[in-house]
């Protein structure tokens, strides 16, 4: 029995079709219908991790009530092991990068509870970058806080309005081996 080449062009026109309706099927249901997330990364060596941001207002300023009360819930949740966490020793490099959309309106990042007397316990990782989405690498042990853990800030803010966009949250786990 030999199929015609309508009844082949037929089949064909149905596996395509049905192909399309699967990909489509298989994308719609993984995205589910809702925005992308404005992920931060943080990089530590050959390990990354993401985050979407603890304080964020889809993509308005932040007023100082709300950014007081993400302080607070990142607080807590740092104090619960909640929070993003890397293991950091003190030859690994260390960087945070952060959506694009984001970096145009400007950002930095900074260690909390490390440095020197100077740096009054914050240590910058990138200030005041504007455009590009990575902060770079800074050592490992320059930021390193000498308790058993390093908050590491990153936060999106228009450098003349002073707005306040985005704000991240990470833990880094220091390591002594």
């Amino acid at each position: 029995m030999s199929l015609s080449t309508r009844a082949i062009a037929g089949i064909a026109g149905v596996v395509v079709v049905g192909g399309a309706a699967l990909g489509t099927g298989i994308y719609w249901a993984s995205d589910a219908g809702k925005p992308r997330e404005s992920v931060a990364t943080l990089v530590v060596g050959t390990s990354s991790t993401t985050a979407a941001p603890t304080c964020y207002n889809d993509g308005k300023p932040i007023d100082q009530a709300a950014i007081n009360a993400c302080v607070e819930s990142a607080t807590a949740a740092g104090k619960n092991n909640k929070l993003p966490m890397l293991d950091v020793r003190a030859s690994d490099q260390v960087g945070v990068g952060v959506p694009k959309d984001l970096a145009k309106k400007g950002w930095f990042a900074f260690a909390e509870g490390a440095g020197d007397q100077q740096s009054q316990g914050n240590v910058p990782i990138v200030n005041n970058a504007r455009g590009t989405t990575f902060s770079g690498t800074v050592a490992g042990h320059t930021i390193m806080s000498s308790t058993d853990k390093t908050s590491l800030t990153v936060a999106v803010r228009d450098p003349e309005t002073r707005d306040v966009y985005a704000i991240w949250f990470f833990e880094l786990k220091n390591q002594t081996d």
